[in-house]
């Protein structure tokens, strides 16, 4: 049976896959179920106040005992009823500014890659391909989808934000540009270009897209959305790329005019030249007036030499005119002072000089009274000194016999390392039978003064 009537209640996919609504018309109500194999399979997906005709099977549901319709097929009711839905669709995108103008984005003049998402087996593809080989052959990367049934908005919309999600430096290259292409048909065969899932991917994507969808006369909220529209698949190629053609005459042509100009420009410069070379007077005739300049100065400088000598010896003798015994006097009186000035102002510089140095002197005279190892004598110690007159630090450096010199702090004695009492080098009063014969002191080597001693 075949009922029609407006979705009322529509409660999406179950988790199961079935979908309930009712369906109702100003006087009467009946509740529909579609089973999910069934579901799959419709052209359109139900929504709430759509009118809908619907094929199926009058059946009962027990736990209410009331009638239902099992639908198999469902179809808009008429184009009516879709138009109504478009343009409340229309209307609501607009109303989020998707529809604005600013938002569009210019088309790549050159782009290097161009993403088709379109039926890989449709007469659409090829045209596209055909006019970009004749136009500029570019590199073109298909996504291909279903551009009708059930799965078709689903995949567009897949297919666009596959494309958007490509890295720039990837294995796969981001194309430029993209367009969204499909041939003619009725309303119903271009629904899923009208669906949210699409328009919202399409405000989405940050490549520039292009919709070719249909023919001239065919329209879809895509067109709207996007930032230009084709009147065909074949002219959104047209308008993907220049024609390779025309680019090399430009090219041509602008090197022909860029070498006329230069040619122009070259040949403007030389009449300029030759102007101004005809407006200079001759080399010979502006050499010559230079030249007879010269002989001229040259005739004047003995003349003019002997007149500054006269001049000078002039002025000369008008000074030693003004020089007489009293001038010099005084200013010998006063040479003689400034004389007197500096030396004064020597002495004082001498003397403060002088002082200075005094002052640094006895600072380092009490420094190194300070620092003397003779200080340290002056507290009862004593420096021990070889044969050689260098400090003994150790006990182990003295071999027995040797000759030493003791310095106090009133002078020096000197001694001779003997085996006397235990940890001793001085004999202890030895008897006159055993006292060892004196041996007559070493001479020693004069030695340059010295700096600190040890005491160790």
């Amino acid at each position: 049976m075949r009922v029609r009537g407006e979705i009322s209640g529509y409660r999406g996919p179950h988790s199961s896959g079935h979908a309930y609504f009712a369906l109702k018309d100003d006087a009467a109500k009946i509740d529909a179920v579609v089973w999910r194999g069934a579901f799959a399979k419709l052209r359109f997906r139900p929504e709430e106040g759509m009118e809908v005709i619907a094929t199926g099977r009058l059946t009962t549901y027990p736990n209410s005992s009331k009638y239902q319709i099992v639908i198999e097929a469902l179809e808009p009711a008429g184009v009516g009823a879709l138009m109504a839905l478009l343009e409340e669709r229309k209307k609501k995108f607009a109303a989020e500014g998707l529809f604005d103008q600013e938002r569009k984005r210019q088309i790549p003049f050159l782009p290097k890659v161009i993403g088709v998402v379109t039926s890989p087996t449709g007469a659409v593809i090829r045209d596209i391909l055909h006019r970009l080989a004749d136009r500029f052959p570019s590199r073109v990367i298909v996504w291909p989808v279903r551009v009708q049934g059930e799965t078709s908005a689903a995949e567009v919309a897949a297919a666009i934000d596959g494309f958007d999600a490509l890295a720039p430096s990837g294995p796969i290259p981001r194309p430029d540009v993209l367009i969204v292409a499909r041939g003619g048909g009725s309303l119903e065969d271009l629904w899923s270009f009208n669906e949210e899932i699409v328009i919202r991917a399409v405000a989405r994507c940050s490549i520039p897209l292009i919709s070719a969808i249909g023919h001239e006369t065919d329209w879809t909220l895509l067109d709207h959305v996007a930032d230009l529209r084709a009147p065909t698949p074949t002219g959104a190629a047209e308008m993907a790329v220049p024609v390779r053609a025309d680019l090399l005459t430009r090219v041509e042509m602008g090197g022909v005019r860029l070498s006329a100009a230069l040619r122009r420009g070259m040949e403007e410069r030389r009449q300029a030249l030759r102007s101004v070379l005809r407006a200079l007077p001759a080399a010979a005739d502006f050499l010559g007036s230079r030249r007879q300049r010269l002989d001229l100065a040259s005739s004047r400088l003995g003349e003019a030499l002997g007149r500054a000598t006269r001049l000078h010896a002039t002025r000369f003798a008008r000074l030693t005119g003004r020089l007489t015994p009293a001038t010099l006097m005084r200013g010998l009186s006063v040479a003689r002072e400034r004389l007197a000035r500096l030396g004064e102002r020597q002495d004082r510089a001498i003397t403060v000089m002088a002082d200075r140095r005094r002052q640094r002197l006895s600072s380092a005279e009490k420094l190194l009274g300070t620092l003397s190892y003779q200080s340290v004598l002056s507290r009862g110690f004593a420096l021990v000194r070889d044969a050689e007159g260098r400090p003994v630090r150790r006990r182990s450096d003295v071999v027995e016999g040797a000759a030493l010199d003791i310095e106090f702090q009133d002078g020096r004695l000197p001694a001779v390392a003997g085996s006397g009492a235990p940890g001793s080098l001085l004999p202890s009063s030895p008897t006159p039978e055993h006292a060892a014969p004196k041996r007559a002191p070493a001479a020693r080597k004069p030695r340059p003064p010295e700096g600190q001693g040890t005491l160790f």
